[in-house]
């Protein structure tokens, strides 16, 4: 066999996913409200591109508009369009007070990272509505430096109403004395609502029971131990408080009605509302899905302006971004259009296999995977997973995410099996309406009675994932409720 060099041919296949494939899977994660971004951003750089409005009476999902010309070719370039959307991603009394009520849950905290910055001068020149414009409008006329201590109290509380900022860096960028520090920390908690600039959930609740008038030594002690109350140690508790069951079930209930977070009250901002992707209703023929048409947009591609353009168009280089622009909007449209047709297809498929939970509720769901859904609708499983990622179905029964139809479940009598949300659900209403408190065991014998056939550590593992207390703890929440 000789050693030199030659050349040889082979024939290989493989498959290859090519920039505008990329670009459409990641079209088909977006959310409504991302996909609005997105069709923003072209028809500011696209001048062929025009949208029409939201939804409404006869609105176009997304189309092509053929009224001028013929369709065009299948587009084979819109580089920015990509470079810009990335590749393809494969994408009660037994609960804890101390971390029920500090859970970092304000604007702020993302900003701060856990660090204690300084004090921000900046703040201080305006406040938005709520806590703080509350508070500041019982703070008028107050001056000195009390007041501009007690200003600044007030712009660095979080939203829930504590001050997480040491009183001593406050003071310090205000040049005053720790005596003063303390007087103007008095004053703002002295204002209404009760418990506000509190540094921790007892000093809180020790506000607020101050308030109320209620804060006697036996009070002070029981706050003081806000752990033993949230194990239901209640015999410890009348002899740490030196009271007997009636005078520290009365405590316990004074205790309730104290707010943890008394400046989220004063929260101005709205949650976000959800917007549903697809329509579910029932016919005389079954269940209809359709996608909202108010929630998407109508997009089109202006024939007559392309006309008009390319009749001034001489010089090579002006027909060449006419024609980039032309096949961008063709191809963004029809991205914009196999993607309303996918989640439809997605969500009928749906509908179908959890018929049961249409026409009955949570009972009849079923479990369900992608893989199942994707191998009927011939699509591939990645492909259904994207389509469920951040969609919500509504219909006669309410707001769901497409999510919420996919999961495991157990056996059960029908022999088609039960979903692990179908199982909680039962599993919530037995201890919702038991008189005597249900063991793990006796809740596993009731579902077995009812047709599910489930292990009693999987009633245990539901139980927890539902945030439901052991029998223990549900029996001593009870005796201290008595």
């Amino acid at each position: 066999m000789g050693l030199g060099p030659r050349l040889d041919l082979r024939v290989s296949q493989s498959l290859v996913m090519t920039q505008q494939l990329q670009a459409a899977i990641k079209l088909l994660a977006l959310t409504n409200q991302e996909i609005e971004a997105v069709i923003a951003e072209e028809l500011a750089k696209n001048p062929l591109l025009e949208a029409q409005g939201l939804g409404g009476e006869g609105a176009v999902v997304v189309r092509e508009d053929r009224e001028y010309g013929d369709e065009a070719a299948d587009p084979d370039g819109s580089d920015r369009l990509i470079e810009r959307l990335g590749g393809v991603d494969d994408g009660a009394l037994d609960v804890d007070w101390r971390e029920a009520a500090l859970d970092n849950d304000s604007a702020s905290d993302a900003a701060r990272g856990g660090d204690v910055d300084g004090f921000d001068f900046d703040r201080l020149a305006a406040c938005e509505t709520g806590l703080c414009e509350h508070l500041m409008g019982q703070l008028h006329g107050i001056g000195g430096t009390v007041g501009r201590l007690a200003a600044g109290i007030v712009h660095e509380l979080e939203e829930t109403g504590y001050l997480d900022t040491p009183l001593s860096v406050i003071a310090d960028e205000l040049g005053a004395t720790a005596k003063e520090a303390n007087e103007a920390l008095a004053l703002v908690q002295s204002l209404d609502p009760p418990g506000v600039a509190a540094r921790s959930l007892e000093e809180c609740i020790a506000l607020q029971a101050r308030a109320a008038d209620r804060y006697d030594p036996a009070m002070a002690r029981l706050i003081a131990n806000l752990d033993l109350l949230a194990k239901g140690r209640t015999k410890d508790l009348k002899r740490i408080c030196g009271v007997d069951d009636e005078d520290l079930a009365d405590m316990i209930r004074e205790l309730r009605g104290y707010d943890p977070k008394p400046g989220c009250r004063f929260a101005a901002k709205e949650p976000d509302s959800i917007v549903a992707d697809v329509l579910v209703r029932r016919t005389r023929e079954g269940w209809a899905v359709e996608l909202n048409a108010a929630a998407l947009p109508r997009v089109l591609v202006n024939r007559r302006y392309h006309a008009e353009l390319k009749r001034g168009a001489n010089d090579k280089a002006s027909k060449a971004w006419l024609t980039d622009q032309l096949q961008s909007a063709n191809w963004l449209i029809k991205a914009l259009d196999q993607r309303a047709r996918t989640i439809v297809k997605v969500a009928t498929e749906i509908v179908r296999q959890q018929q049961g939970f249409f026409e009955q509720g949570i009972a009849a769901l079923k479990p369900l995977t992608m893989g199942k859904v994707a191998e009927a609708i011939e699509m591939h499983e990645s492909t259904v997973s994207r389509v469920a990622a951040n969609k919500y179905l509504e219909c006669e029964r309410g707001l769901f995410e497409l999510r919420a139809f996919f999961g495991s479940g157990v056996a059960s009598g029908d022999g088609e099996g039960a979903a692990a949300e179908a199982v909680k659900a039962e599993i919530g209403r037995l201890i919702e309406a038991e008189t005597d408190i249900l063991s793990d065991d006796a809740i596993a014998g009731l579902l077995k009675a009812k047709g599910y056939d489930i292990a009693r550590r999987t009633v245990v593992k539901y139980r927890e994932a539902m945030g439901i207390g052991s029998s223990i703890e549900r029996r001593r929440r009870r005796k201290i409720a008595g």
